[in-house]
């Protein structure tokens, strides 16, 4: 992981402001999640999270997450915003997703980004490195944080509950 500073940090807080825009978008009654995919400085891709194509007879956001059997791995009902943000650099610049970067924020109740724990999702991160993307990146106490995208997928299946 790299900890930006200088420029680098104030451009990457720019795509991060970037993703909280996309996350206004969001339905999902749990929490409003957005995510942006940048490659040589242009956003090519971009996603909010909420049920399928926006498909209310698909919502779940009221079930309880326990209330599912065990094999059922992600407890929610909406797509993540970094796979709409996939899906997005897909159908718009598949040959630019190779190298880039995903920046992804969560608001809060108040709809203001807020900075995220730590990397806890292997079903984005597996995504993110299947279509090429390099490197993830996370707003956070320490400020812009940078993984590897291997890395990020290694430390999301080391999560433990309670650390994010």
């Amino acid at each position: 992981m790299e900890i930006l500073s200088g420029e680098e940090e104030k451009k990457a807080l720019e795509y991060i402001s970037k993703a909280a825009e996309a996350a206004r978008l969001a339905s999902c009654e749990r929490s409003k999640c957005g995510s942006v995919i940048v490659k040589a400085s242009e956003i090519i891709g971009s996603g909010f999270n909420s049920p399928p194509r926006n498909s209310e007879s698909q919502r779940r956001c009221s079930c309880k997450k326990d209330s599912y059997h065990k094999k059922v791995t992600d407890k929610t009902c909406c797509v993540h915003a970094e796979q709409r943000a996939i899906m997005d650099a897909l159908a718009k610049n598949p040959d630019k997703l190779a190298g880039s970067t995903l920046y992804f924020v969560r608001l809060d109740a108040n709809g203001k980004p807020s900075r995220a724990g730590d990397p806890y999702c292997t079903i984005c991160s597996k995504m993110a490195l299947d279509a090429g993307i390099a490197e993830f990146a996370l707003w956070r106490e320490e400020g812009v944080c940078v993984y590897d995208t291997e890395e990020y997928n290694t430390l999301s299946f080391h999560f433990e509950s309670g650390h994010a």
